[in-house]
């Protein structure tokens, strides 16, 4: 399992107040969410994201409310993955129930910049800043996170696994 993309990078401390403002959780369209996703911090982001790009940020990322909106604003909007030095535990949790991969590492965070274009291989565990030709290694995917993210969350894995 691969992904690639352009890099967004935001500091610490990002919570889901500001991934998707409570103004627009009356809603749970995808499609309305990324129309909104970042705007309290980062008013161009939904008119910037391509499919495929990558979330950069510092410590605590999701941090505040519970809300399952901000993982799926952020997986609706086409980021792939997200990279941070922590995350809120429920964020954690809601992220990978959704489909939405992430990656916590303090090292990368440093090392990749807003616009570097990276590349990251779940199975080998790695990931390659194409910009700087650097490759980082990363704790590869157990095989059953894969199939969940691939499944596009915990409660399709799950029909799938009934339906075996």
């Amino acid at each position: 399992m691969k992904t690639k993309g352009k890099v967004h990078k935001y500091g610490d401390n990002v919570d889901t107040d500001v991934i998707i403002p409570a103004r627009y959780l009356s809603t749970g369209d995808a499609e309305e969410l990324k129309r909104h996703c970042m705007e309290d911090i980062d008013k161009e982001f939904a008119a910037r994201v391509e499919k495929g790009d990558i979330i950069v940020a510092g410590k605590n990322f999701g941090s505040g409310s519970s809300r399952e909106h901000a993982p799926m604003a952020i997986k609706a909007s086409g980021i792939s993955c997200l990279i941070a030095e922590s995350f809120a535990r429920i964020f954690h949790r809601n992220s990978f129930n959704i489909g939405l991969p992430i990656i916590e590492n303090q090292g990368l965070v440093k090392e990749i910049e807003k616009g570097d274009y990276v590349e990251i291989d779940f199975e080998k565990g790695s990931i390659f800043n194409i910009t700087k030709n650097k490759t980082y290694k990363i704790q590869p995917y157990p095989e059953f996170v894969q199939r969940i993210i691939q499944s596009g969350g915990l409660g399709n894995y799950i029909k799938e696994k009934i339906n075996e």
